[in-house]
C-alpha cells in the first residue's frame, strides 16, 4: 500500500464547529421561506469566506418599507458588503444568501428569530426596528468572490483579499499583476487611481497622468495605501475602503458623509527604495530595473561581481570623483565580494542588487570612505557620497555538490586563505565570515573513510580555532573559549586548542585557567614549549599589571589595620550608627541593669574579635597581594562584613 493510500484510509480530522455553525442548528423549518424574483445567471454561488456585495430592502407583510439601501426606497443607495462567515449578520440572510446566484434577486420571509430577534444575535437592530414581526427581506446579489487573507502573493481566480483584519479594506483583482513583489515603506509607486463612492458617484476622476507618491508618507488614503501595498506590477484591482480607513491626503478631500470608497488602480510601476540602516542615512534607489526575482537572483552569497558605477561627492556641485567608463577605459571593474575590497555601503547594496539593474546610493562617510583605507583622490574627510551602480552581473561560487573529498578541501583551503589574508589585513568580522562559510559547508562532507576522516578533522579543528582567534581579537573571549572547547572535545591533546584557549581565558582575565592550558600545551607536545614559555610569561605580565592596578585602586587600605579603614570605614560607622540608635530605643524601653550587663558582654566580645581580626591582617593583606585582583574585592568584602558582624556580637 503507497503513502497516498495509506493517508486516504486514515481518520479525517474533524472541521471544528464554527458559530455561525451552531447558529445555523437552531434553524426551525417554516422560519425563512425564499420565493425567487429575478434568476441569476451561472451557477455558482457564495460560500464561506467569500465577499458579498448587495442590496437589501426591507419591507412588512403589508408591502411597508422599513428600510432599504436603494436610494429609489428611501436609502442611501449604498450596497451592503460582508464577507461569509467573517462579518457579523442576521441568520435569515446567512443561511438565504448561499442560495443565491449573481444578479438574482430573492424575497426571503422571515420568523422574528430569523432576523434580530434571535437569541444572542449578534447584530443589534436599528431604532424603531420592529424585530418582533414576520418581515420580508428583499435581496439583490450584486457580486461575489472569494476573498483571501492579506499575502504577497497572486490570487489566480481573480479573488478578493482582505487587506485589514476588521474587513475595512478588501480588494478584487481585475487583472493579475507580474511577479510577486509588493510597493512597501519608502517605495516611490506610479498608479492610475480613480475612484466612486459606495453608491457609484464619481468622487475621483482618471487623470491624464498615473498618480506618483512615496509609499508609507501618508500621500494617499490610509485604506488605498494598505490595499496598493498587496498588488503587483500591472496588477488592475479594485479596492474597497471603509470609512474608517478614509483619511485626509494630497489625492483627494474625504467629504464627512462617506461611509465607502471604491478605488479602481492600475499598478504602472514602483521604484525599490530600501533604508539600509533604517535610519535614513544608507538609502539605495533603484532606476532601473534588473533581470531575474528579486532578492532570489540577486548576490546574496559572496561572488564575483562585474560592474560599472559612478561616484559623486553630495556637495552644491555634485563634484563626479570617479566614473568607471572613463577612467577605467570603459572596461567594467570586478571584485569579490566579502573581502573589503570596496567601502561597506557600497558592498550592501550591490547584495541586493539584479543583474542588468541600476541603483543609485546615498552614503554617509562611515559606510563610504571614512573607514575605508583605499579613499579615491577628490574625496575629504566626512564626504557623503553618492554612487550611480549598475550591475552587469556575477558569479556564484563553485557549488560543492558532486565534487570529490580532494575537490572539496581544495575549495576550503582557498577560502581559508581568503580568511588569513583578511585577518592579517585586520578585517577581522569578514575573515570570520569566511571560516564559518566553510564550517558550514563542512556540515554536509561526509569522508569515506579514516584518511580522509583525519584531514577532514584537522581541517575542521584548524577553522575553529581561526574563529576563535577572531573572536579574540573582537573581544569576544567567552564566544572565543566556547569555540576552543569545540576542538577540545574533538581532539584532548590538541596543543594549539590549549594556546587559544589559555589565551582567551587571559583576555577575560581567568589567570589561573590559561596558566593551567598553557602548561598542558608543554604536556601534549613538546614542540609547543617554546609558545607556550613565551604565553607564560605574557600571563605573568598581565598578572603584574592586574595586581599593580589592583595596589592604586586600594592604595592605603592594605597599611591599615580594621579600626583604621578611612573610606570604607567611614561607611560602615553611618551604618553602625543607625543600628545603635534602633538598639538604644529598644533598650530604653527595658530594664536598666539588664542592658548594662548585655553591653558589657558586647564590648569583651567585640574586643576579642578586634584583637583577632589585628592577628589575622596581615595574612590576610598578604593573601589578597598573591592573588590578584580576581578574588581580592571579594575577601575584602568578607573581611569588612567580619568586621561589621564584631562590632555588633
Amino acid at each position: 500500500m503507497d503513502a497516498a493510500e495509506q493517508n486516504h484510509l486514515l481518520p479525517k480530522k474533524k472541521k471544528s464547529e464554527t458559530e455561525d455553525d451552531k447558529r445555523r442548528k437552531r434553524i426551525v423549518a417554516g422560519s425563512l421561506l425564499k420565493a425567487v424574483v429575478r434568476p441569476g445567471g451561472g451557477d455558482s454561488s457564495p460560500k464561506d469566506a467569500d465577499q458579498i456585495i448587495y442590496h437589501c430592502t426591507v419591507r412588512t407583510l403589508d408591502g411597508v418599507v422599513v428600510e432599504s439601501t436603494r436610494s429609489e426606497c428611501g436609502g442611501r443607495g449604498l450596497p451592503i458588503r460582508d464577507v461569509l462567515g467573517k462579518s457579523k449578520m442576521i441568520l435569515g440572510l446567512l443561511e438565504g444568501i448561499p442560495t443565491m446566484h449573481k444578479a438574482e434577486i430573492a424575497m426571503f420571509k422571515m420568523k422574528p428569530e430569523m432576523h434580530y430577534a434571535e437569541k444572542d444575535c449578534p447584530v443589534s437592530a436599528p431604532g424603531n426596528f420592529p424585530k418582533d414581526d414576520e418581515l420580508h427581506f428583499e435581496i439583490e446579489l450584486l457580486d461575489f468572490a472569494k476573498a483571501k487573507a492579506r499575502s504577497h502573493h497572486q490570487n489566480q481566480d481573480n479573488s478578493a483579499l482582505i487587506a485589514s483584519d476588521d474587513l475595512g479594506v478588501i480588494k478584487k483583482i481585475l487583472n493579475e499583476g507580474e511577479g510577486w513583489e509588493s510597493p512597501r515603506e519608502p517605495y516611490e509607486v506610479k498608479a492610475w487611481i480613480s475612484a466612486k463612492s459606495g453608491d457609484g458617484q464619481v468622487i475621483l476622476a482618471p487623470k491624464e497622468e498615473p498618480y506618483f507618491f512615496t509609499f508609507g508618507t501618508s500621500e494617499v488614503p490610509k485604506g488605498l495605501e494598505i490595499g496598493i501595498g498587496t498588488m503587483a506590477r500591472k496588477e488592475k484591482a479594485v479596492i474597497y475602503v471603509r470609512k474608517q480607513y478614509l483619511t485626509e491626503s494630497p489625492l483627494m478631500h474625504i467629504a464627512q458623509d462617506l461611509e465607502e470608497v471604491h478605488f479602481e488602480v492600475e499598478l504602472v510601476h514602483f521604484i525599490q527604495v530600501r533604508d539600509m540602516l533604517g535610519d535614513g542615512r544608507l538609502i539605495k534607489r533603484r532606476i532601473r530595473d534588473g533581470r531575474g526575482e528579486f532578492p532570489m537572483d540577486c548576490p546574496l552569497q559572496d561572488s564575483r561581481l562585474s560592474i560599472h558605477y559612478r561616484g559623486m561627492l553630495l556637495n552644491e556641485d555634485k563634484t563626479v570623483f570617479y566614473d568607471s567608463r572613463i577612467e577605467n577605459g570603459d572596461q567594467p571593474l570586478e571584485f569579490s565580494s566579502g573581502e573589503g575590497l570596496v567601502p561597506e555601503g557600497f558592498e550592501m547594496c550591490t547584495r541586493l542588487m539584479l543583474p542588468g539593474e541600476i541603483a543609485l546610493v546615498t552614503c554617509p562617510p562611515d559606510y563610504a570612505y571614512d573607514k575605508f583605507p583605499r579613499s579615491p583622490p577628490g574625496v575629504p574627510k566626512g564626504a557623503h557620497v553618492q554612487w550611480e551602480i549598475e550591475l552587469l552581473g556575477f558569479e556564484t561560487p563553485r557549488d560543492w555538490t558532486g565534487l570529490d573529498f580532494q575537490s572539496i578541501m581544495n575549495e576550503a583551503e582557498n577560502i581559508r586563505s581568503t580568511g588569513n589574508r583578511l585577518f592579517k589585513e585586520g578585517k577581522f568580522e569578514l575573515a570570520k565570515a569566511k571560516y564559518e562559510k566553510v564550517l558550514r559547508e563542512f556540515n554536509h562532507v561526509n569522508p569515506q573513510d579514516d584518511d580522509e576522516g583525519k584531514v577532514f578533522g584537522d581541517a575542521r579543528n584548524m577553522l575553529h580555532l581561526n574563529v576563535a582567534a577572531c573572536l579574540l581579537k573582537l573581544g569576544e573571549w567567552r564566544k572565543s573559549l566556547e569555540t576552543c572547547n569545540k576542538v577540545l572535545e574533538a581532539k584532548p591533546g590538541h596543543a594549539k586548542g590549549f594556546y587559544r584557549r589559555g589565551m582567551a581565558y587571559m583576555a577575560g582575565g581567568e589567570y589561573k585557567d590559561a596558566r593551567n592550558d598553557f602548561n598542558m600545551m608543554i604536556k601534549v607536545d613538546k614542540s609547543s614549549e617554546a609558545d607556550a614559555t613565551a604565553a607564560l610569561l605574557k600571563l605573568k605580565q598581565k598578572e603584574q599589571e592586574a595586581e599593580s592596578k589592583a595596589r592604586k585602586q586600594f592604595k592605603g587600605l592594605f597599611d591599615k589595620k580594621p579600626g583604621e579603614i578611612t573610606e570604607v570605614g567611614s561607611e560602615i560607622r553611618e551604618e553602625t550608627r543607625t543600628i545603635e540608635e534602633v538598639d538604644e530605643t529598644k533598650d530604653n524601653d527595658g530594664d536598666d541593669e539588664e542592658t548594662q550587663e548585655e553591653e558589657n558582654t558586647a564590648t569583651v566580645s567585640t574586643e576579642r574579635k578586634r584583637k583577632w581580626s589585628e592577628k589575622a591582617w596581615p595574612i590576610l593583606k598578604n593573601v589578597m597581594v598573591q592573588i590578584g585582583i580576581q578574588l581580592c574585592v571579594a575577601l575584602l568584602g568578607v573581611y569588612i562584613f567580619q568586621f561589621v558582624s564584631a562590632r555588633f556580637t
